[in-house]
């Protein structure tokens, strides 16, 4: 417990922060929010602010944070536009449950409802796409708010929470005393774990001939990796991941056969039709995963473990609901599962890695001349690093690619915008994932539209001396969508043509070393050159204009209608 006698509430806003391990906050100073950044000011060797470049830069990178860490992110933003910048970020963190706390100011508690100068009704604009959210009018309430904030984003299936402060509680002095929240009544953050559920999912378990266990980023939330490895490995049952999930087992774990869904691999995909049991854990059976829900793993029943009780039955009916913590759950099962020889079943997985080896993976498929491929540079990237970087995506083809081909030793190392798909979040998600994490190599891979949207945060990268590398795959077109018109289109390439900029003289303008490569035989020295700097490095590559990412399952079809070329 912390007390403090006689102090302002902005003071008493930072002192909570603190009482709840925060080290670093993303934001943007403005005119509701001066008295914080005033109080701030003295709390410089306690908490570390970094200045981004536009506040959507800020909750992205706090969510990067978050991901990179298991920590709840915390960003801050004046009100009005500066709340409303935030939105974004805010309904990604969402979808993605990503935990975060999102401090807002406000006009003071006599002016709101007036049109008050930037003011913006952030708590009802937010309440669709929060956990909770709550308008602080007296600073007495700071201390409660912000303990049960921050337990709320954290805890169950975490998400984001939105504070919003008015002036007038942030200057009000009282008597400051901050204990943490730890159970809140009618919030059940943590199901209790039904046994006669483990029985009956254990009995469909030992008694599959074909299962699969689909794991999504509920595994990673858990911090259910061990569990889900050993479950895995006591069972004998290969392993799936979604686009979310990836990294919460090693690409090269004898069981793990790939990602799921519209650009994963064929061997999951197809695996899954096949299959006699699916155990889904931690994920929401996306669109993007299950393509015609009626024609969605006709022969399987469905074990769904999931801590979200709004989730089960939402998409596809489970024939065992498993509302629990993933790891609890998956421990349980784990005493009493059965191993079973599966080796036709391991086989078969085998034989579809082998298929799409041959028709997509195959370096030797990558064309010795001509434009540089984006799955080639992904490959390399993967083998220079040997899997052990953090890949940071933002949204689209290079998402995909990225998705397919990175390896991954350790978890938490992929972060990307899944549910809402938001361009523009990679270059400030791979700020906050480096603060986060500053020993690992953090590597952005961007697309040349996605990385235009935030690009002014590398202004945050050069005042702050993030050490993050970004790589640039410039095909000068919108390409995932440029995709969809020309596979389903007739090509009429609508709007998505991009004439981009020099962006060597963008990264020159900040101060970061920059190259551009158009030659294969420049890929992998550049790519060297840029993992051994010791600062942060702009890699553009020239890549193949119409590259398409395949196999694909076209929106709304079975996952059975694989495309392997357009």
């Amino acid at each position: 417990m912390t007390k403090r006698n006689h102090i302002k509430g902005a003071e008493a806003l930072l002192l909570s922060l603190i009482a709840e391990g925060v080290d670093t906050i993303f934001g943007y100073p403005g005119g509701s929010v001066i008295p914080i950044y005033d109080e701030l000011y003295n709390y410089k060797n306690k908490i570390n602010h970094i200045l981004t470049r536009h506040e959507q830069g800020a909750v992205h990178a706090a969510q990067g944070y978050a991901r990179a860490t298991g920590k709840t992110g915390v960003c801050m933003a004046t009100s009005g536009p500066g709340a409303t910048n935030l939105l974004t970020g805010i309904a990604d963190a969402m979808l993605d449950s990503t935990p975060l706390v999102c401090i807002t100011g406000q006009v003071a508690s006599a002016q709101l409802g007036s049109d008050a100068f930037q003011e913006a009704d952030i708590i009802s604009i937010t309440m669709p796409i929060t956990k909770w959210n709550y308008q602080v009018t007296s600073a007495r309430e700071i201390p409660e708010a912000l303990a049960k904030a921050f337990y709320i984003a954290r805890s169950g299936r975490p998400g984001p929470v939105v504070i919003d402060f008015t002036k007038n509680a942030q200057i009000e002095t009282f008597d400051f005393e901050y204990e943490p929240c730890t159970s809140l009544r009618c919030y059940t953050p943590a199901p209790i774990l039904d046994r006669k559920k483990i029985r009956e999912a254990t009995e469909l378990i030992n008694h599959a001939e074909k299962p699969l266990i689909l794991a999504g980023q509920g595994i990673k939330l858990s911090g259910a990796e061990k569990a889900l490895a050993e479950f895995a490995e006591k069972a004998n049952i290969p392993v799936a991941s979604t686009l979310m999930g990836l990294s919460a087992i090693p690409n090269d774990h004898p069981l793990y056969v790939g990602k799921l869904g519209m650009h994963g691999n064929v061997a999951p995909n197809t695996m899954t039709q096949e299959s006699d049991l699916l155990i889904a854990v931690g994920m929401r059976f996306s669109d993007r995963v299950t393509g015609d829900v009626s024609a969605y793993a006709p022969k399987a029943k469905i074990i769904h473990i999931e801590i979200d009780a709004a989730e089960i039955d939402k998409v596809i009916k489970a024939d065992v609901a498993l509302l629990a913590d993933a790891k609890e759950a998956l421990r349980a099962l784990s005493g009493l599962v059965k191993k079973k020889e599966r080796d036709a079943w391991m086989q078969f997985a085998r034989e579809k890695y082998r298929e799409e080896y041959e028709s997509v993976i195959k370096p030797s498929l990558f064309p010795e001349s001509g434009p540089i491929k984006m799955g080639e540079v992904i490959n390399r990237i993967a083998e220079i690093s040997a899997g052990n970087a953090v890949i940071v995506t933002d949204v689209g083809q290079q998402q995909m690619f990225s998705s397919r081909y990175s390896k991954f030793t350790a978890t938490r190392s992929f972060i990307t915008s899944g549910g809402l798909g938001t361009m523009g979040f990679g270059l400030p998600a791979a700020i906050g994932a480096k603060m986060g994490v500053p020993d690992r190599q953090v590597i952005a891979v961007l697309g040349d539209g996605g990385f235009q949207m935030t690009m002014q945060e590398l202004g945050t990268i050069m005042q702050n001396r993030i050490p993050v590398k970004i790589v640039i795959l410039d095909n000068s077109f919108l390409g995932m969508v440029r995709q969809w018109q020309q596979l389903f289109f007739d090509k009429r390439y609508s709007f998505t043509e991009l004439e981009n900029p020099n962006f060597c003289l963008i990264a020159e303008a900040y101060g970061i070393p920059a190259e551009t490569v158009t030659e294969r035989a420049d890929l992998q020295p550049a790519i060297k050159r840029m993992l051994q700097s010791d600062k942060a490095y702009i890699l553009a590559i020239g890549v193949e204009r119409e590259d398409n990412v395949f196999p694909m399952i076209p929106a709304g079809a079975s996952i059975s209608n694989l495309l392997y070329n357009e």
